[in-house]
């Protein structure tokens, strides 16, 4: 079974447990709190150690997780160190994270442009996004300055991706001109 199967089951159990249990908004601050502590490279080579015994890994796991994390989740942690799936975790919480916006209607979305947007200019793309089929009923916006891009914007909406900087237009157009067919038309 591939590891994005693995890590969907285990975050759909523990989004319906903590649906059911009433805490859903705790149970994602712990995944946002386990792929924070992912990133560091020791606690990632623990996890995914086949040499450290596992009494050794829930003594790590119990310090690390039991006074930051709820019951809940402490007590899924410990189900995946059981079930021998803890090099799993940051795949799991982060899957989970994804869960989670799609079950609250959350749609990601990269606003990259030359500049820095004003809020003005933000506030209308936002509208403009909200209107349209491709989002969710809420945004989750990331903003990035490119200024290779030398003006316009290119948004990315999940898989999808709107070009509309200059930079894409010129090379477009340059395309155009080394085209055999353009050559042909002169």
């Amino acid at each position: 079974m591939s590891v994005q199967r693995i890590a969907t089951r285990y975050a759909k159990s523990i989004l319906d447990l903590a649906l059911e249990q009433g805490n859903l908004e705790t149970v994602l601050e712990d995944m946002k709190g386990l792929l924070e502590m992912s990133k560091h490279r020791e606690l990632l080579l623990l996890f995914k150690s086949p040499i450290v015994s596992l009494d050794k890994k829930r003594a790590v796991f119990k310090s690390l997780f039991d006074p930051n994390f709820s019951a809940l989740t402490t007590a899924f942690i410990h189900l995946v160190l059981t079930k021998r799936r803890e090099e799993l975790l940051p795949e799991i919480a982060e899957e989970f994270v994804t869960q989670y916006k799609l079950f609250k209607g959350i749609t990601n979305v990269t606003i990259t442009t030359a500049t820095p947007l004003n809020d003005a200019a933000l506030a209308e793309i936002k509208a403009k996004l909200l209107a349209s089929d491709i989002t969710a009923k809420e945004l989750e916006i990331t903003q990035k300055v490119n200024p290779e891009l030398l003006g316009g914007f290119v948004i990315e909406v999940g898989d999808k991706l709107f070009d509309n900087s200059i930079s894409f237009k010129l090379n477009k157009l340059s395309k155009q001109f080394k085209s055999k067919d353009f050559i042909k038309a002169i």
